[in-house]
């Protein structure tokens, strides 16, 4: 197993007054060559959205981008006339395909929202634009390791890669294994919030722990733990 650390502490940050944000790789005004993709993971950032302001209508085109609300309600719409709210323990994909445009503003006046923003390089290119969201309920990630976004599963939003994003909330001293769901995939863990020993190491909140060439890997939560496994093709 090969394995490479990504300290919280590390990530990019930006300041706008209205986003406060944090950069898992190379992404606006941050770059750092040593972070521009781990396999076909291309995105991961951690926003925090002031009330009653947001992302202006903006361009996408080729990415699948998944978006996790942690706290909060975010308001999306886009090009294909959909309109909608995220809300917290909901996760949404949209395919940007061929190209469409879209904003995303937070939904509360007064209220942040926090949330992941995740890109993803699709499999198949200039697909026709798509868009879907679930609600997950928290009950359902209690010492569980959920996936919530596949390409193949029907209990899960339909992605346009070999990729497999995996929820869990987990209690102080549950342990467990996970092995990629495609043999060639790697697996990047974030942890969302908690600690916990992730292939014998020790991540603590917003740290993550990208590891490839795996067959199984072990994971003990050492508090109450939210973690996310990204189980990613390598060739992006």
């Amino acid at each position: 197993m090969k394995k490479i650390f990504y300290p919280s502490a590390e990530r990019g940050k930006g300041s706008y007054g209205w986003l406060e944000t944090f950069y898992s790789f190379s992404f606006s005004h941050y770059y750092n060559p040593q972070k521009i993709h781990f396999g076909a993971l291309r995105v991961l950032n951690d926003d925090t959205v002031a009330g009653g302001t947001g992302f202006s209508t903006h361009p996408h085109d080729n990415m699948e981008i998944v978006t996790i609300v942690l706290e909060g309600a975010l308001a999306h719409q886009d090009s294909t006339g959909r309109g909608e709210v995220i809300r917290a323990n909901e996760v949404q994909i949209m395919s940007a395909g061929k190209g469409i445009y879209h904003s995303e503003k937070n939904a509360d006046s007064h209220k942040p929202v926090k949330l992941l923003q995740i890109w993803v390089f699709p499999k198949e290119k200039n697909i026709e634009p798509r868009y879907e969201q679930r609600l997950f309920e928290p009950t359902t990630f209690k010492n569980q390791l959920v996936t919530v976004v596949a390409p193949d599963k029907p209990e899960a939003l339909w992605i346009n890669q070999d990729a497999f994003f995996v929820l869990g909330n987990l209690e102080k001293g549950f342990q467990t294994s996970y092995q990629p769901q495609k043999s060639q995939n790697g697996v990047y863990a974030f942890v969302i919030e908690g600690d916990v020993l992730v292939g014998g190491e020790k991540l603590q909140k917003r740290d993550a722990l990208g590891v490839w060439e795996l067959e199984n890997l072990e994971i003990e939560a050492l508090t109450e733990t939210k973690l996310l496994l990204i189980d990613i093709p390598m060739q992006a």
